[in-house]
Formats: C-alpha cells, structure tokens, sequence
C-alpha cells in the first residue's frame, strides 16, 4: 500500500500502525492498519480486517474495511454514501433506546480503571446486551444495519480514521465520548483514544450522554 501510495501520489502523507508515519503533516493523509485485530487474526477468528483512510487537513473523507476471509468490503465516502461489495448500505434506525440496543466492544480490558471503566460500565449496563470482540468488523456492522453501537477506548488514529468515512455515509454517527469530531490532529488532545459510533442521532446523544464529563480521570 505504501509503495502504491508513494508511486501515485508522492506529495501525500501516511500514518500506519506498521512502519511510521510519512510526511503526516501533508494536506492529504493516509492512514493504514493492514492487520486490525490481530490477535483475532493470529486465533484464526474472521473477523480483523484492513483498515484504509484517506483524511484532507486531519478530516476523514474516505475509508475502507477490508474483510479479506469473508469477502467483504465496506467503501465509505462522507457525504457519498457506503456500499458494501458494491451494495448501498445504512445504518439501523429502528432502535433509538439504548434498553433496546445492542452494543460492541471489542474487549472490556481496553478500558482503564476510574474514568473510562465507570463511563463504560454505566453505558454496559444501561443497553440490552453488550456484544465481545469484534475489531474493525463492529462498526461495520453498524454501517449494514445489524448493530447499534460501537463504545471503545485506548484506540490509535489508524484504527478509527478509516471507519469515520464508512459511518458517517452510511448515515451513522461517531465521534470522541465528549462527542467532538475525530480529527487526526485532536488525537491527544481530546479524542484521547476513546471513540462512539451509534446508528442513529438519539441513540449517539444517549450514549454521549452516559459516556462524556465535565472530568477527565
């Protein structure tokens, strides 16, 4: 991917989990995960998955999931839309409740003792089930209609910027728990790895609700 970037577009940046990062402060970025979810990857469980965003002054534009096992792949393009194998797909808006919502999170390890495991245990127990391990492949299935919520925390820019793009054309709404815009250049300053993403306004603004302080432990 870097080569081909490099070759096509040699004024570009990139931000990767592998290998560093180039030229980040370019006006268009990329930032590639090959392999997010890695230990789902090496136990042989379908569900990690290529993450490729392509972001213009720190803002996500463009991204991909890239489900190589199943054959899936979710191409999503702010204010474009998100197809997935081609295929026009959108987030659920039949759930609004978060009683009625079931909810993903990668691995309730991720979150560190005080402020995020409060935050995060009051939002577990307040939807109707939460849902364990899911990588990059969770907010895909927000993106298609089959969940309501993703709440995550200790994240990388590479492993959110590419999925913002996906979310947001499918017409889904994600954003740090404070629920400030994710932007490459708020990583540390307000983000702070801590991502939601929910299928609809009303279930975003419960769960910003639950998830945001005026406090930050």
């Amino acid at each position: 991917m870097r080569e081909l970037i490099h070759r096509i577009h040699p004024t570009h940046g990139i931000i990767g989990e592998e290998f560093g990062n180039h030229n980040a402060d370019a006006e268009f970025v990329w930032v590639l995960d090959p392999i997010d979810g890695t230990k789902s990857f090496m136990t042989g469980k379908p569900l990690f998955g290529t993450l490729i965003g392509l972001c213009r002054d720190g803002v996500p534009l463009v991204g991909i999931i890239d489900q190589p096992v199943l054959e899936e792949r979710w191409v999503g393009i702010v204010h474009h839309g998100t197809t997935l194998n081609g295929q026009v797909v959108q987030t659920g808006d039949v759930v609004h409740d978060l009683s009625d919502a079931m909810m993903y999170t990668t691995d309730p390890q991720m979150f560190r003792e005080g402020y995020e495991l409060e935050r995060f245990t009051s939002i577990r127990d307040a939807v109707k089930s939460p849902v364990y391990g899911g990588d990059c492949y969770s907010y895909a299935c927000v993106a298609s209609g089959y969940a309501d919520l993703v709440v995550e925390a200790d994240l990388g820019v590479y492993d959110y910027a590419a999925i913002v793009p996906v979310i947001q054309g499918a017409g889904g709404y994600i954003s740090n728990w404070e629920g400030g815009d994710l932007h490459l250049d708020k990583h540390d300053t307000e983000c702070h790895g801590r991502v939601v993403a929910a299928a609809n306004h009303q279930l975003w603004t419960s769960a910003i609700d639950l998830l945001s302080s005026d406090t930050d432990g």
